[in-house]
């Protein structure tokens, strides 16, 4: 083949693959952006909000001594099951016995002096009635100054008498303080539980709660048989929620099972870090959560405190009702009419905000010529996958249900095709 042949061979295979690669362009633009159609249909919707925690005893008591001293016998071990009022553990008593007999003594003695004053009221005045008499019958042997002395010693001794007794209650309420503050050497339990946390060891040093009630704790007892579980909720969420909600939880420690719970407590202020709390100025560049308590019902006996769980809670729910996928539904800004209706504005490169103007949330439906065209919608309750539709929408109606890339892009009158199935199932997942 001459070199005039080849050339003009390789010219028609040119124009060939160029003319084969516009016609697959216009065949392309004739079939559209690849979607994932689907038809509007009734479907059962439960709205829920998850959220993470920790496991924790409804009823958990710390126990702190209230006297200092060494803690010379230790009966119970973590973990051991107590009842209210079994003994625990016992601090030296030995200082707290001498204070006892010291204020048992001082009772003694105050009680005696009770007994000096009051005798000697009584012969002062027998003294002051025999010499008043004397006085009465010649008042030339008494003087009235010796009498006055005589009723002057009588009323000495009076405040003397008061003075011992009230020295008596006051032994009395130091004797009562000594047995208090010896009482406090043995410790027992306050309720009947678990011991979930041991603290000390015996031969250690108990130290008083008043000081550090860190430092001080000796052991924790919980209730075991009342669970909850305490989760932070974001506070885009925590409005949804309500006292009774039912939940259902799923603890780590036991992956292959789910608790039922319900909602006992919602916190009214936020959850605040240790620095947010010493600071006075407020931030604004964190999440804000509340605290919310679920309480389990039925937890397995090996449940420990501590245990990571996820609680879903149940705030709605919706029987066969029109739905559409989530990701379905998209955004576009709106301007307002003079007769006070809105357009959408849908073919914008950059769009042109307007203060005071809300955005429409809406759908694309797909016409019968597979052309879309933007439909505000107003929706309820948000499931898994689905959000329930108000109105706006029929059912039967076809919508792009995917994937958001293309519904990002899509402007009105634009032409769409259904994906392939497994293109279809990729934009699903």
């Amino acid at each position: 083949m001459t070199r005039r042949g080849k050339w003009t061979l390789w010219i028609l295979f040119v124009i060939a693959l160029v003319g084969a690669i516009g016609a697959a362009a216009a065949a392309a633009a004739r079939k559209g952006v690849a979607v994932r159609i689907e038809p509007v249909a009734r479907r059962d919707l439960v709205a829920s909000v998850t959220a993470s925690g920790q496991v924790e005893p409804h009823t958990r008591v710390q126990l702190s001594a209230d006297i200092s001293g060494r803690i010379i016998r230790l009966a119970v071990k973590e973990g051991a099951a107590v009842t209210k009022g079994q003994f625990l553990l016992q601090i030296d008593p030995a200082t707290y016995q001498a204070a006892r007999d010291r204020a048992q003594a001082a009772l003694a003695g105050a009680r005696a002096q009770v007994l000096q004053s009051r005798a000697n009221l009584g012969q002062a005045q027998r003294a002051m009635e025999r010499t008043a008499k004397i006085k009465a019958a010649n008042g030339a042997l008494i003087s009235d100054e010796q009498l006055e002395q005589l009723r002057t010693q009588v009323e000495v001794d009076k405040a003397a008498l008061a003075s011992a007794q009230f020295t008596v209650e006051q032994s009395v309420a130091a004797v009562r303080d000594a047995e208090s503050s010896l009482s406090k050497t043995t410790i027992r339990a306050p309720m009947s539980g678990r011991v979930t946390r041991l603290d000390v060891e015996q031969g250690e040093t108990a130290i008083e709660g008043t000081f550090s009630k860190e430092a001080a704790t000796l052991l924790t007892i919980s209730d075991m048989q009342s669970l909850e579980t305490k989760i932070k909720v974001d506070e885009t969420d925590v409005a949804h929620l309500s006292i009774g909600d039912s939940a259902i939880v799923q603890i780590d420690a036991f992956p292959d099972t789910t608790f039922v719970g319900r909602v006992t407590e919602i916190a009214n202020s936020s959850i605040k870090t240790a620095a947010e709390a010493a600071s006075s100025t407020p931030t604004t560049d964190q999440a804000i959560n509340f605290e919310v308590t679920v309480q389990l019902v039925n937890p397995p006996p090996d449940t420990r405190p501590d245990f990571s769980a996820t609680a879903k809670i149940i705030t709605g729910t919706r029987s066969r009702v029109l739905s559409i996928p989530i990701i379905a539904l998209t955004v576009r800004e709106h301007e307002a009419l003079p007769n006070g209706d809105t357009a959408v504005t849908l073919a914008r490169a950059t769009p042109k905000k307007h203060v005071g103007l809300a955005d429409v949330e809406g759908v694309f439906v797909v016409g019968a010529d597979n052309t879309v065209s933007f439909r505000p919608v107003k929706v309820g309750i948000a499931g898994d996958e689905y959000f329930e539709v108000l109105s706006g929408l029929r059912e039967g109606d076809r919508i792009v249900g995917g994937p958001y890339q293309a519904i990002r892009d899509l402007k009105d009158g634009k032409t769409v095709h259904q994906m392939q199935d497994e293109t279809a199932a990729g934009a699903r997942s």
